[in-house]
């Protein structure tokens, strides 16, 4: 294995040790509207939100009741997929709840609906991360990329992070950025860096229904040798509906195999089914499986530089600041 590949590959593979009895990361898509226009978004690339029109948002019984049996484990919930966590009207009420149950929670915002009586009171409730989709360092690629207010982003992440610092907060304020055709990375990690405690640059994904944009695709995972994709030994996808599939790739729920209604989230991740579907990774026949035969994205999957390292960093930057 030589020294890049260990960046992203790992000796062995397997549940990760604190995940062996229930998923680190529960990923909710959580509401299935959203005002911003982003050309590369696989939800205004496809009819999935069409579909949901039952379930726009996630109701209030299937939030509380993955909260409940998250809490205990101390699992991260991330506020994420199908739209803009915040057009829900319970956001703010379903990210207290949450960490009262014991849970980390991560949102995942545009930040254009977060008003500072929102941001204070999620703040002052220790959500654990807040992160910025910025994906742009001026107004003109922002307006290109997003289609939201340059100005109001900017006045939104620096309110969370005054926020943040003036009720010393544990919350880490993040923000990602897509490297993608037309978006000055390094312009956009300039202007945000000084601002939050730490810029994720993320991998330009397809998800299977975008047009490849990408302005960086090396691979993380070599193709060819068809390694374990990370997502399945660490976190579990659930729709609004309360459905579970096996990755987070299958933003459609096309793959869906079981439901929380039916079954405890412990259950579903240690059952027989999710058991075998991660033998085939680990045996090296993902590519058997339905979804994972056909994913262009499985090689930007990294058993290094993923989430818990974004959460790591901020905290570690959160920390120096205040030393100094």
């Amino acid at each position: 294995m030589t020294q890049e590949q260990k960046i992203h590959e790992q000796e062995q593979y397997g549940l990760r040790p604190e995940a062996e009895k229930f998923p680190m990361m529960v990923v909710m898509s959580y509401v299935y509207l959203c005002n911003a226009h982003c050309p590369n978004c696989p939800y205004n690339n496809s009819d999935i939100r069409s579909q949901y029109k039952d379930a726009l948002y996630m109701s209030d019984e299937i939030f509380k009741r993955i909260a409940d049996e998250c809490g205990p484990h101390g699992s991260l919930l991330r506020l994420s997929g199908g739209g803009e966590p915040m057009l829900h009207p319970q956001a703010v009420e379903h990210i207290l709840y949450a960490k009262e149950k014991g849970c980390r929670v991560g949102l995942i915002t545009n930040g254009s609906k977060l008003s500072e009586e929102q941001l204070r009171a999620i703040i002052e409730g220790n959500i654990d991360a807040i992160e910025f989709s910025v994906d742009a360092g001026d107004a003109e690629t922002y307006a290109k990329v997003r289609g939201l207010d340059w100005d109001n982003l900017n006045k939104t992440v620096a309110a969370a992070r005054r926020i943040r610092d003036e009720l010393k907060s544990e919350t880490r304020i993040v923000c990602s950025i897509i490297n993608q055709e037309g978006v000055d990375v390094d312009k956009a990690e300039a202007h945000w860096t000084p601002l939050v405690d730490k810029v994720q640059v993320r991998k330009y994904l397809t998800w299977g229904y975008n047009e490849d944009h990408s302005a960086d695709s090396t691979p993380y995972l070599p193709p060819e040798k068809r390694l374990p994709c990370p997502w399945l030994f660490e976190r579990l996808n659930i729709d609004s509906r309360g459905s579970v599939t096996l990755c987070g790739e299958d933003i459609a729920f096309a793959e869906a195999f079981a439901n929380i209604l039916d079954n405890s989230i412990e259950e579903i991740w240690t059952g027989a089914h999710f058991e075998a579907l991660r033998e085939k990774h680990i045996n090296h026949h993902g590519d058997e499986i339905k979804i994972c035969s056909t994913c262009p994205d499985w090689q930007f999957r990294s058993w290094q530089y993923n989430y818990w390292k974004v959460l790591n960093d901020a905290e570690s930057t959160k920390q120096q600041r205040r030393k100094a």
